[in-house]
């Protein structure tokens, strides 16, 4: 069982009916106006844990791992009988312990996530950074933090919750911003240089 929430003042059990409000609610002991926010795993019942059971029988198959427990199912990845406390069912495959550490050890368990790119953080970085540093940067990273924004934009967001498309999207302003202004800049230099630019290797002769 979790434990419980309490009111930050005297240390009282909050009700979990007041979770469910979007109003300030008093706590039953002290008075306190509280507004409490609860993820729904805190209110839901855990489910119980399987046992294996024990063999009755000396015809029963026997567990790999627990030769004193009676087989459950076999695994789907390398075929030895497991009892049901071993047995770890992921999107519809019967796995034992072995075989899950294997396959995320060599990342062939593609169904087993144990990370994330966060696209979203890493285009807004690539957008942001280059042009805080100098002009030949942001013109690499402009349209490298535009292709990065694409190609995450269907990519799985973040295990947490929050705004990541907001982050793609404004990865992609801030690239299409710099790339205007160094268009700007360069428009500007060979206006004011007679056809020189900032890129130009031959220097300009002034009269």
């Amino acid at each position: 069982m979790s434990p419980p929430v309490v009111c930050p003042n005297c240390s009282a059990p909050i009700s979990p009916a007041q979770f469910a409000t979007a109003q300030f609610t008093a706590c039953g002991d002290c008075g306190t106006p509280l507004l409490a926010r609860a993820f729904p795993a805190l209110l839901r019942p855990a489910p119980q844990g399987v046992s294996g059971e024990r063999i009755t029988d000396s015809g029963q198959a026997a567990c790999f791992y627990h030769p004193h427990k009676t087989a459950h199912v076999p695994c789907d990845a390398c075929g030895r009988f497991v009892c049901a406390l071993c047995d770890v069912e992921l999107h519809g495959q019967h796995l034992c312990p072995a075989c899950i550490e294997t396959g995320r050890r060599k990342g062939s368990l593609t169904t087993l996530e144990s990370r994330r790119m966060l696209w979203d953080n890493v285009a807004l970085a690539v957008a942001v950074l280059p042009p805080l540093l100098c002009l030949w940067p942001a013109i690499v990273g402009a349209p490298a933090a535009i292709f990065l924004a694409i190609f995450g934009w269907r990519k799985p967001r973040s295990v947490a919750p929050r705004f990541t498309r907001l982050r793609l999207t404004l990865a992609i302003v801030v690239a299409v911003l710099a790339l205007v202004g160094i268009g700007a800049l360069i428009y500007f230099l060979k206006q004011q240089g007679g056809g020189a630019t900032p890129f130009s290797m031959e220097p300009t002769i002034q009269e």
